[in-house]
């Protein structure tokens, strides 16, 4: 039974029969959802492309390099906008929920002829302080002084008001009108050609949370009451 203060209310009780009837149920459910993520996968890989024109360097532990210098050998860069404003002494604890998932990707997706990167506005020995803390090994480059979280909408100012493809004024209630922005873009190379061919922001990163993907397979799901990642904390502050 739920005891005073559980999120447990009133559970349905039925025979191992009743259970297994609803459970193939539901499944014909989540296979239709299968179906539908593969077909909206496939429509994503046929949007266009837009050229890259600009040549944006950033500085990495290796020194400065460019957007190319990021593919190394392979193809396709995946981009990862981490929120992490040049004043700030950490990065976002949001963010940082996001890269503790990072990790295990990367050899699969460099098998795949992908490469990952981070970047983010602040500078470089930030960075690498946070980084060092938090335990992360990802390639992570400053995009301080240039205009790459601009041009991606990732960083809004008076000038650039625009995230998630529309004005900042039209998100909702809470949502800061200035500042950084999480997001996500992937690159292509063809030669010495670069194309932008995907970006996405905000509800559209939560693939990438496999905390929620596991919660979400619970009988008590996020367990969140209307208040999204407020019980968040950065890895290394959770009480046992």
């Amino acid at each position: 039974m739920a005891t005073q203060g559980s999120p447990i209310q009133n559970p349905r009780m039925v025979s191992h029969e009743q259970w297994v009837t609803e459970r193939v149920a539901f499944m014909g459910k989540e296979k239709e959802f299968t179906r539908l993520r593969d077909e909206l996968s496939r429509q994503r890989r046929e949007l266009p492309w837009e050229k890259v024109t600009k040549s944006y360097v950033f500085d990495g532990p290796r020194g400065k390099e460019t957007l190319a210098e990021l593919f190394e050998h392979r193809s396709q860069l995946v981009v990862y906008h981490f929120m992490f404003d040049p004043a700030w002494d950490e990065g976002c604890k949001s963010c940082s929920f996001v890269a503790d998932n990072f990790a295990g990707a990367l050899v699969h997706l460099a098998a795949r002829d992908t490469s990952f990167a981070v970047i983010s506005r602040a500078p470089l020995d930030k960075i690498e302080r946070f980084k060092q803390r938090m335990g992360w090994s990802f390639p992570w480059l400053s995009s301080f002084g240039t205009e790459f979280n601009y041009d991606f909408h990732v960083t809004t100012d008076e000038s650039h008001t625009e995230y998630n493809y529309a004005p900042v004024s039209a998100q909702p209630a809470g949502y800061p009108q200035e500042g950084e922005r999480e997001g996500l873009s992937v690159f292509l190379r063809d030669g010495d050609r670069l194309f932008h061919t995907y970006s996405t922001y905000q509800r559209g990163l939560d693939p990438l949370l496999n905390t929620y993907n596991f919660l979400d397979l619970t009988p008590l799901g996020r367990h969140e009451a209307g208040r999204p990642m407020a019980w968040l904390r950065y890895h290394d502050q959770y009480e046992d």
